[in-house]
Order: C-alpha cells, then sequence, then structure tokens
C-alpha cells in the first residue's frame, strides 16, 4: 500500500471518528430524541369541511391516511404536518377534493425529519359513490365502517389496508408496498404491486378477480368469484379456500403455485420452475406438461379441464372426496 494511500485512509478513519462523536454529542445533548435532530417542525391543523359530498378525491405525497367515522355527523381532517407541506379540503361539485399545497424554497427539499406526517379524515357517512387515493409513500387505512361503488389506490412504497367493500369495483396499483383486504364485497378485483405482498381474506367478488406482481407473494383465503386471474414471476401463490365458478388462470416464472381446497369449473397453471400442488374439491380432466419435473395427479376422466404446465418443477394434486 503506497504513502498517499495510507494518509487518505488515515483521514478518512478520522473524519468518520470525527462524525460519530459529533453525532453522540447531540444525542446526548437532545437527551437521545432523534426528532430533535430534525430541520422540519410539524404542527397539527384542524380542517373544517362544509357541503354535502358523496365522492372522496385526496392526492398527497407522503401523508398516512386514516378514515374515521365521525361522530357528530361533520367531515374534519385531522394533519400532522410540515408547517410548509399543508393540505386543503373542500367540495367542489360533490366531490370531496384534498390536495397538498407545498410552499418550500427548493433547497428546502433536503431536510432532515424523523416525523411522519399523518392525515384523519372523519367521514359523516357511511355510504359513498368513490373513492380515489393517489399518493407516494404514505400508508392507507380503510376500516370496514365504509362502503363505496368504486375503491381506487395509486402509490408507491404505500401500504393499503382495506376492509371496506366497494360494490363495483376496487383497483389498487402500488410499486413496493403491501396490500391487505379483508371481509370485502365487491363485483371486481384488480390489485398490482411489483415488490409487495398481496394478501386477500374473505372476499365476494361477483366476477372477476385480476392480480399481477413481480417478485411479491399472493395469498388468497376463504374468496369466491366467477373468473380468477394471477400472474407472478418469482413470488409464490397461494389459494386457500377459494372457489371460482368460471376459471382459474395462473402463471409464474419461478414461484411456487399451491392450490389448498380450492376449485373453478376450468383451471389453467403455467410456470418454469416452480412446484405445482395442492388439493382440489371436485374430479378434473388432468392435462400435465413437465420436462425435469415429477407428476402426480388423479386418473380421473370427468370434470372441467386441469392444465398444469412447468418446465422443472413437480406437480402434486390430489381430488378430496
Amino acid at each position: 500500500m503506497s504513502k498517499a494511500v495510507k494518509i487518505w485512509l488515515t483521514v478518512a478513519l478520522a473524519l468518520v471518528a470525527l462524525g460519530v462523536i459529533l453525532f453522540t454529542g447531540a444525542m446526548i445533548a437532545n437527551g437521545w430524541d432523534l426528532n430533535k435532530l430534525g430541520t422540519v417542525t410539524y404542527t397539527t391543523n384542524i380542517y373544517e369541511v362544509d357541503g354535502d359530498f358523496k365522492n372522496i378525491s385526496i392526492d398527497v405525497e407522503t401523508t398516512e391516511i386514516e378514515f374515521v367515522p365521525a361522530d357528530n355527523g361533520r367531515c374534519k381532517i385531522v394533519c400532522f404536518e410540515d408547517e410548509k407541506v399543508r393540505h386543503s379540503a373542500s367540495v367542489q361539485n360533490g366531490t370531496l377534493t384534498v390536495n397538498t399545497v407545498d410552499t418550500r424554497k427548493w433547497y428546502e427539499h433536503f431536510s432532515i425529519s424523523f416525523d411522519r406526517p399523518k392525515m384523519t379524515v372523519y367521514l359523516p357517512r357511511n355510504e359513498y359513490d368513490s373513492l380515489s387515493i393517489e399518493t407516494d409513500t404514505g400508508d392507507i387505512a380503510i376500516p370496514k365502517d365504509f362502503s363505496f361503488d368504486t375503491l381506487k389506490i395509486d402509490g408507491d412504497t404505500s401500504d393499503v389496508d382495506c376492509f371496506a367493500s366497494a360494490s363495483r369495483g376496487i383497483e389498487i396499483k402500488l410499486s413496493t408496498g403491501d396490500i391487505r383486504l379483508e371481509d370485502i364485497v365487491t363485483e371486481q378485483l384488480k390489485l398490482t404491486t411489483d415488490t409487495g405482498r398481496i394478501r386477500v381474506n374473505t372476499a365476494d367478488v361477483g366476477d372477476s378477480i385480476k392480480i399481477e406482481t413481480d417478485t411479491g407473494r399472493v395469498e388468497l383465503t376463504d374468496t369466491s368469484c366467477n373468473d380468477l386471474y394471477a400472474e407472478s414471476d418469482t413470488g409464490s401463490i397461494t389459494l386457500k379456500n377459494v372457489i371460482g365458478a368460471g376459471s382459474f388462470t395462473i402463471e409464474s416464472d419461478t414461484g411456487d403455485i399451491t392450490l389448498d381446497r380450492s376449485d373453478a369449473a376450468e383451471i389453467y397453471v403455467d410456470t418454469d420452475t416452480g412446484d405445482v400442488t395442492g388439493t382440489l374439491l371436485s374430479d378434473k380432466v388432468f392435462l400435465t406438461e413437465t420436462s425435469t419435473g415429477r407428476v402426480s395427479v388423479p386418473k380421473t376422466i370427468t370434470g372441467g379441464k386441469c392444465e398444469l404446465k412447468t418446465s422443472t418443477g413437480d406437480i402434486k394434486i390430489e381430488v378430496l372426496s
């Protein structure tokens, strides 16, 4: 090692040690409270909303969103927010519209904060025509107290917990966030995420379910629908007590596919290296195809078509009597 490299390494280590000392000193001076090191000031603001509305449209950035029934029959929005990144709320043409009002200078975008902005929306009614939310990183929680005709959420790293039904359709699209739905009733269900996990528990879907993910796991439990389409690259797909009046179409590259006490009139499964295993509830005419994997299916000759394809994965299906 040259003398110059040794000198630079010594300087770098000294700077790191100095940074640790300064950080430790600052933490001690602030009683080990990280929030005191932040450069952003947060305040709690209440926005009273006048006017009747049947639709809700929210467009925010990093704010967590929670919906709560209003005790007094009046709508209000309580925000814990950056004093320079506030929100506006008003009723326009029967729609409650909530937007971000960012008054920061360009250089103020480079800041330190250990708090997370949060918005609590108090709604006076239980039923609404539509709910539309656009966000970047804020988590979203929708309780079972509310129902909608349509529900649509578009986010990046947000996690979504939805217990509210939407009679005509639910559509949620995220990048890396997780999606969890429970005890819902809807006509159509469309869920999309890149790396996030998708979980649906106890859902009554009148028409179709469409699920797309790259590396996230997909788990459906105690769910009924007409048709189901699920696609994943490397994430596993598990159906437990899922019943389809029409067809299941399931595709995966390397993820395993499990059908646990689930069934549909026709089933199509296609995977490359993943295994296909599980139990069905009725006889099927099995059509299987694999290159190097092992195959074990009942030799039934009645029932709907069950086409199972894999390259190197195993296929093992049983029919419960």
